[in-house]
């Protein structure tokens, strides 16, 4: 049975997750590591796995913990999940 498979990657989602195309061996750990199951394997051997559904995306890091090429894949937090930090005065001390 050679059936083709068809999927579309949800459009108009942050991207939670990059893949630096240069460090990925395509591996697929974030694939089985993932909690939530956003990735799906590239067709193309040793290519990064397709982020198939980036808003159900935890921003758990655990796929970027468990690869073995550091720097492969990046996590992108939202804007509102980032730090923001304020320096203090001297006049906030008092």
């Amino acid at each position: 049975m050679n059936k083709k498979v068809f999927a579309i990657p949800e459009s108009g989602i942050s991207t939670p997750i990059t893949f630096n195309q240069e460090k990925c061996v395509g591996c697929n750990q974030c694939i089985e590591i993932c909690q939530v199951d956003i990735f799906i394997p590239n067709p193309v051997e040793k290519k990064p796995p397709i982020v198939l559904y980036p808003g159900e995306c935890w921003y758990c890091g655990s796929c970027v913990e468990d690869c073995p090429k550091p720097g492969a894949i990046k996590l992108n937090p939202l804007p509102m999940n980032r730090v923001h930090w304020k320096r203090k005065t001297s006049s906030d001390m008092q």
